[in-house]
């Protein structure tokens, strides 16, 4: 059996080091033989990292793709692989995602994104068009796909789960840092597919992206600013729709933002005056975008530090349940394990209907609580007859997905 390339893997952190804590956190339980880890962060993440064996670049500017670049110039693997700073990663991530890498015909690779309740899904495949709008893309959910974009039609890869052959990444530039946020890594995709490079959808893949604050956002993802939107829509538009009319895409950009800025003013988010505010930022961005200046991508050069093994612990994986009054027990047996390197799930049940929440924790376990009749994937019904065991089971063979287990108990 060939052995798996070795791979960099690459976070880019400004201004949340607990959340960059957390996907390291997540990472040392990955079960990948061979990876490294770059975090190109500012100073607080810097900061978080001292006690773990990273590669570390101090970069404190707001524009990701400069970020990503850096990183990806540090890296020593064959095979380069993105990971947001507000995502964690299941522990069977990298190694689905960079199996496909064994064709030599595979430049890139994407996974599937959980939201914020660690079980529905955010995005899983999609395409995109020269106006950087999506739509999804039809694959076999149950095993890895291949597929080609063409000019001004690309394979989706979400910057916060995808892989990248580091040679041909690095060949055609990497990330363009026009693109400080939003984008940017369409951008990589079309160019990518204009070269007529594969991509692979990787189901399995999967990570659990939370959304963190950050300086566009609150942690209830209602947005700062628009600025960045319509800046990178600009330079998407002048990079891949250059002398093509515009119109139609503006407005509906303008007409989607809006809409979004208005069900946050409905559910309370904002104020009635600040969707004017939201939406003058967003024109002020589109103005800035048209001028923006782009440049030519110029390969980025092999880096010069050896391959720095990351010390990851994926031991065996077991399933932990009990009743919702029994947290305080089954959190520290979770966590006890969890420090002695097995990778645990944690299944807390009260006997009601709640909806499914599932979330890493900083003491290194998964932990998944809900009702017992309550639904976990949003599909199911609202209310379901089950007895504990038979529930607990369930649940186990459904996450068994990303988490093989040994054992339940």
């Amino acid at each position: 059996m060939t052995a798996p390339l070795p791979v960099s893997v690459i976070v880019a952190s400004r201004g949340r080091p607990d959340a960059l804590a957390l996907c390291l956190r997540a990472l040392r339980q990955q079960d990948h033989p061979r990876f490294e880890v770059i975090v190109v962060a500012d100073p607080a993440g810097i900061a978080v990292t001292e006690a773990t064996p990273v590669k570390r670049v101090r970069f404190d500017e707001a524009n990701i793709s400069v970020a990503r670049n850096l990183g990806i110039a540090a890296a020593a693997g064959e095979v380069v692989a993105f990971i947001d700073d507000d995502a964690v990663a299941e522990p069977t991530w990298l190694t689905r995602l960079t199996a496909p890498f064994a064709d030599p015909e595979v430049a890139a690779s994407g996974g599937f994104v959980r939201g914020r309740n660690g079980i529905s899904y955010q995005w899983k495949a999609r395409l995109a068009d020269r106006w950087g709008e999506h739509e999804p893309l039809a694959v076999d959910e149950a095993k890895p796909s291949l597929h080609a974009g063409e000019p001004g039609r690309a394979v989706r890869t979400e910057g916060t789960n995808c892989a990248f052959r580091r040679d041909v990444l690095a060949e055609i530039g990497g990330f363009d840092p026009a693109y400080r946020f939003y984008l940017d890594d369409t951008d990589l995709d079309m160019r990518l597919a204009a070269a007529g490079h594969l991509t692979a959808i990787v189901p399995g893949a999967q990570v659990v992206h939370g959304f963190a604050a950050s300086e566009r956002r609150r942690s209830d993802r209602v947005p700062l600013t628009l600025h960045e939107i319509g800046a990178s829509s600009a330079v998407f538009w002048r990079r891949h729709a250059a002398g093509l009319d515009t119109t139609t895409t503006m407005r509906r950009l303008r007409d989607e933002q809006r809409g979004r800025a208005l069900r946050h003013m409905v559910s309370g988010g904002i104020e009635p005056d600040e969707v004017g505010k939201l939406m003058a930022t967003l024109e002020a961005g589109l103005a800035e975008g048209g001028r923006r200046v782009l440049t030519r991508l110029e390969p980025i050069p092999a880096g010069t530090e050896p391959f720095l093994p990351f010390r990851a612990r994926a031991g065996q994986a077991r399933v932990l349940a009990g009743r919702i009054w029994q947290a305080r027990r089954l959190r520290a047996a979770a966590a006890a394990a969890a420090a002695r390197g097995e990778i645990v799930t944690l299944i807390l049940l009260s006997p009601d209907a709640r909806p499914h929440r599932v979330r890493f924790r900083p003491e290194g376990f998964w932990e998944q609580a809900g009702g017992i009749f309550g639904p976990a994937d949003r599909r199911e019904p609202r209310f379901r007859l089950w007895t504990f065991s038979a529930r607990v089971r369930h649940e186990a063979i459904r996450t068994a997905v990303c988490r093989p287990f040994h054992q339940i108990g």
